[in-house]
């Protein structure tokens, strides 16, 4: 094995070199060594991907398709990715210059705010929020300014947005980034809220980063898009992950006026060329035929939620129904004067549950901890027992 030359061991880029990897992926392999662990931390489906789907990856590297595809994503998988957006969310993108195919949604972020962000730019970022968007700005070279919902049940209202751009300079923002329904919260904007965001931003000189990959998975009033009401500033990111349990496919995209796309597009050219062949068309069936494939993930998905929302209340952990998305984001009782790190750690170790803490994303996130229920109902129903058994054994 080879060790690193001493010469150039200082040679690394300073911004990266002091960042750890995503608390989400560390608390989930450093649980996953634990033996008898139920594991509550990855958002990952535990639904197989649907046949129809698969038979369609097959067929394509069965007919020879190796070749590359068109740097943006095939024609057909963009087409199908506009008629979806337009079926579902009542916008329209020219699948032709409006729509970039990804790597996942993560890169779909990486692209959209590499073609935004000059150095010292600001990005405003409502937490707890997703992991990877802070770290992203700061390799860009943004500075990542987070701004803590807690105090506003994990919304951005348009009181705070205007008091934070007012105070960071409104011509220093160049972009806001939202993520609905929430990843860790579980919250939905509803038009009325989104609508106050749009009378805040739509004079400004920004961009805002709507991550709406979990759009499918809502449990209540249907989701609304921030690109319906705000078409020109928005820059939607979706993918197949959630909806249809695609995790490994890896396939999102970008959509959004032609005079951002160019620019994201040569930075997702630079970066990745073109995405999987097989993966493509697999999505291209997805949106094709399997449109309606969430409909029994997700009734088995609120199911999982109401349980696992009334137990954890029950127990004595303080948790909002959430109205999106696969997790529960719960208050750690005071009296327990644990930080979410420290409560993690203990449960995994002595409850032998595998949970999330609060500050895996962002500062909003201290004082909680996050559940997938992306499990099955049987190890949720075990993990509630533990969690019980161990909340009684701290209390005593």
């Amino acid at each position: 094995m080879p060790e690193l030359d001493s010469t150039v061991k200082n040679v690394v880029n300073e911004t990266i070199e002091p960042m750890g990897i995503s608390q989400i992926r560390i608390f989930a392999e450093k649980f996953a060594k634990i033996p008898g662990l139920i594991k509550l931390t990855l958002g990952e489906p535990d639904f197989n991907v649907p046949e129809h789907v698969k038979t369609a990856a097959i067929e394509s590297i069965k007919d020879n398709d190796s070749h590359y595809s068109a740097q943006k994503g095939i024609i057909g998988l963009r087409v199908a990715i506009s008629d979806y957006l337009n079926k579902r969310f009542e916008v329209d993108y020219d699948p032709e210059t409006e729509i970039v195919v990804t790597i996942g949604a993560t890169e779909a972020i990486f692209d959209s705010l590499a073609a935004i962000i000059n150095p010292g730019d600001k990005v405003l970022i409502p937490t707890p929020t997703f992991a990877l968007y802070i770290p992203i700005v700061k390799i860009l070279g943004g500075i990542p300014v987070q701004v803590n919902t807690t105090d506003d049940g994990f919304r951005l209202t348009g009181k705070k947005l205007r008091e934070v751009i007012a105070k960071e300079g409104a011509d220093e923002v160049k972009a806001l980034i939202l993520n609905f329904p929430g990843n860790p919260t579980g919250f939905v904007y509803s038009k009325d809220e989104l609508q106050e965001i749009v009378d805040v931003v739509k004079d400004k000189e920004m961009y805002v980063i709507s991550d709406e990959i979990y759009a499918e998975l809502t449990y209540g009033e249907k989701h609304i898009s921030l690109a319906k009401l705000m078409p020109g500033k928005t820059i939607l990111i979706n993918g197949l992950s959630k909806s249809h349990a695609m995790t490994g496919y890896r396939i999102g995209y970008i959509a959004a006026p032609k005079g951002f796309v160019t620019n994201a597009a040569k930075m997702h050219a630079f970066v990745v060329t073109a995405p999987s062949n097989p993966a493509q068309y697999a999505a291209k069936e997805a949106l094709t035929n399997g449109i309606d494939d969430p409909i029994p993930m997700k009734k088995i998905y609120q199911e999982r939620r109401d349980y696992i929302v009334d137990q954890l209340n029950d127990i004595g952990y303080k948790t909002n129904l959430p109205e999106g998305a696969f997790y529960t984001f719960s208050k750690i009782p005071a009296e327990f004067n644990l930080t979410a790190i420290e409560f993690a750690n203990k449960l995994a170790e002595e409850g032998k549950v595998g949970v999330t803490p609060g500050t895996a994303f962002g500062e909003g996130g201290e004082g909680h901890f996050r559940m997938s229920y992306a499990s099955s109902m049987d190890d949720i129903k075990e993990a509630m027992k533990r969690l019980r058994i161990f909340t009684e054994n701290l209390k005593n």
